[in-house]
This record gives C-alpha cells, structure tokens and sequence, in this order.
C-alpha cells in the first residue's frame, strides 16, 4: 500500500481568494429565497 496522501490539508493555490467571495451571512447569498428562508429557520431553531 502506498503512503501517498490522495488528499492534504495544505490550502489550496487559489483558496483564500474563493474565501473571500463566499457569503458570511444568509443575506448575502443570491437567489433561492425559499431555500434560504427554510435555512434560516433551521438554524434559529437549532441555537
């Protein structure tokens, strides 16, 4: 068997940049509003 890693946990080259455009809030996601409606009461309800 080999020790080669298929995955690693070193970031990936272009990483921090997608992390950057990733929403940090519910209102910031485009569209699907039903989904995201449905979402928010999920997470209410679990806190």
């Amino acid at each position: 068997m080999s020790d080669d890693r298929l995955v690693a946990a070193d970031a990936a080259p272009g990483e921090a940049y997608d992390r950057a455009l990733r929403p940090q809030t519910l209102s910031e996601f485009v569209g699907q509003s039903q989904a995201k409606g449905n979402l928010k009461v999920f997470i209410d309800a679990a806190r």
